[in-house]
């Protein structure tokens, strides 16, 4: 389920520009939605009056980040140019695509990279390979922390004071009778995946759902990113899974790491 993130949730500082701010509240808004949305839906989304989304919505159509029709709102295709810029631009997108197309091609699995923001993992590259029947998230999928591997692996990284950050704003959702929500065994399952470099989580956001992931470090040795597989459907018993794929992600990982500077 995912959580949007309100104004509240900022601290302003000094030359904080409160209409830029609320101008990308509303774009965030529309992440999950399937449709058009109206300004009372989307002005309830973000937490804001009615009259200051409006604004940031006619600033935004002018733009071309947002079409109007019959009195509902949606993206418009120009927002892409938002994230190609980032893709464009960023250091680990660029150095991940290559290593994460040979690692898909190898294990014949999707493979992704993704960042912590706030309580959900996203994704900033993805396979370009994928077999009939795997994932087909894309590039800025934004998935629960707490319930998938990449979400703990990168959670596991977090230094004290940022896990109970964490835990503070986070309302973790039951997506299956697995999914852990419980603060106690959701430290202890983050706290084993940094103990064992990795988090295999089963069944936990989509009962058929599988996924192994791993830390990314840069060249400083710093967490940056977590490297995952998908795996969709019956998959093997777990020492064979880890035995089959662990090896062939932490390469990969190491791969990527004297690249990753700065």
């Amino acid at each position: 389920m995912f959580a949007v993130r309100t104004e509240a949730d900022f601290a302003p500082q000094r030359d904080y520009v409160t209409a830029l701010a609320r101008g990308l509240s509303v774009l965030r808004g529309f992440a999950g939605l399937r449709g058009p949305v109206g300004l009372a839906e989307l002005a309830r989304r973000v937490g804001l009056p009615r009259a200051t989304v409006r604004r940031a919505l006619i600033t935004l159509r002018a733009l071309g980040y947002v079409e109007e029709a019959d009195g509902a709102f949606r993206l418009s295709a120009q927002v892409l140019t938002l994230a190609e810029a980032y893709l464009s631009s960023a250091l680990l997108p660029r150095v991940a695509q290559p290593v994460l197309d040979r690692l898909s091609e190898s294990v014949g699995e999707s493979c992704s990279v993704s960042i912590l923001q706030g309580e959900d993992a996203i994704y900033v590259a993805r396979s370009r390979r994928r077999r009939p029947g795997s994932l087909h998230r894309d590039v800025g999928t934004r998935l629960p922390a707490h319930c998938t591997s990449m979400g703990r692996v990168l959670l596991a990284a977090l230094p004290p004071a940022g896990l109970d950050a964490f835990f503070r704003r986070a309302r973790p959702h039951r997506y299956t009778p697995r999914t852990l929500v419980e603060e106690v065994a959701l430290r202890a399952a983050i706290a084993e995946a940094g103990r064992e470099g990795y988090a295999l989580v089963e069944g936990e956001l989509e009962p058929d759902l599988t996924g192994l992931a791993v830390p990314v470090r840069n060249a400083a040795g710093e967490v940056v990113a977590a490297l995952n597989v998908g795996l969709q459907g019956e998959v093997p018993p777990r020492r064979v899974l880890l035995s089959r794929l662990l090896p062939a992600l932490r390469e990969a990982a190491a791969e990527m790491r004297p690249m990753l500077i700065g």
